[in-house]
């Protein structure tokens, strides 16, 4: 049975002037929206992410305590639950699928909250890795709607190094003779697993794979933790799915709209809420830096490096400790908010 719900869009006019027929989002909710309408909190997935695995941030005595707060949590178009290649009919099935940007998401989400929940303010927008860079773009698209923002573990725009790491992700899956110009009979199961292998060495820090802190979760070697966490991390999706949100990651950048043009330091300064923008202090995709010259162009920004040898990955909930701290700075940012 599933565990989520569907929302019909309809024919959607993409970003890129393409139409996507009937498109849909798949999400769930957690919590009750009060008689004001006034607890809504929306938590994007990200890259192969499905809202199951933002529920660790989510429960009982948590920042996003359900007895408080209504979460919903959207799933990112391209990734087998809301419209992608792997359900779209034909003719914009598999490789056709047209190019979503993060843009096209956070639309679509809005129309989500407003036209089946009624919403006309949001008390937070929280996600990691892409899910930070859809935050980012809430904020941009919507100010006077979201009160408070708190993108972690992700930039609000893909910087050339990181684009180049998700293009080599593409070509590590094509690579695989199954592929066909993603009109394969059956997955490309080579092509997923390096996948996996290219993805590792990004999803984590020097210092993890130094440390052997994949240990603890129970791979004894460096070896078996390739063969049998990331030769098998992916194996799960379709290939044209994990293309299609590589591809809106590649293109991800909160200013490219008719409206900015193109202008970053303009796009961020429109994200009036109060924004907690947490990086971690190893993430090799979206590098610490590059948080700090963003907060620097929002009026209402703080800059919280969470201290972590998890890389990029120390906002997945894998690691307890990262995640206590995550938790701990979130419910003060909340609170502060509510003075």
């Amino acid at each position: 049975m599933k565990d989520y719900e569907i929302y019909s869009l309809g024919d959607v006019v993409l970003q890129s002037g393409q139409t996507l027929p009937q498109a849909f989002l798949a999400y769930k909710t957690y919590g009750t929206l009060n008689a004001a309408k006034s607890n809504a909190v929306v938590y994007p997935t990200w890259f192969a992410g499905l809202h199951t695995d933002n529920e660790w941030l989510i429960g009982p005595g948590k920042a996003l305590d359900p007895d408080n707060y209504f979460i919903i949590v959207p799933n990112m178009l391209g990734n087998g639950l809301s419209s992608s290649p792997s359900n779209t009919p034909a003719p914009l099935d598999r490789a056709n699928f047209p190019l979503i940007t993060i843009y096209d998401n956070v639309r679509l989400q809005h129309r989500l909250v407003t036209e089946k929940f009624g919403i006309t303010k949001i008390a937070l927008v929280i996600g990691w890795s892409l899910g930070a860079l859809q935050t980012f773009q809430w904020g941009a698209s919507y100010p006077e709607m979201v009160e408070r923002i708190v993108p972690f573990g992700g930039t609000a725009k893909t910087r050339p190094h990181a684009q180049v790491v998700f293009e080599s992700l593409i070509a590590a899956l094509q690579a695989d003779s199954n592929w066909k110009e993603g009109f394969y009979t059956r997955q490309p199961v080579a092509g997923l697993a390096a996948m996996g292998r290219s993805y590792a060495p990004w999803g984590f820090s020097q210092a993890y794979y130094l440390e052997q802190l994949y240990q603890p979760e129970g791979y004894s070697t460096l070896k078996s933790y390739l063969e049998d966490y990331w030769d098998q991390v992916f194996l799960s999706f379709d290939a044209n799915d994990l293309i299609a949100m590589l591809r809106t990651g590649i293109h991800g950048d909160i200013s490219a709209n008719l409206e900015d043009n193109g202008n970053f330091e303009q796009a961020l300064n429109r994200i009036t809420a109060h924004a907690l923008v947490m990086p971690g202090s190893t993430d090799l995709f979206f590098p610490s830096e590059d948080n700090a010259y963003e907060v620097k162009h929002m009026p209402n920004a703080i800059f919280r490096p969470i201290e972590s040898k998890w890389g990029h990955c120390f906002g997945i909930g894998q690691n307890e400790q990262d995640s206590l701290v995550i938790d701990n700075h979130l419910k003060q940012f909340l609170q502060l908010g509510q003075n």
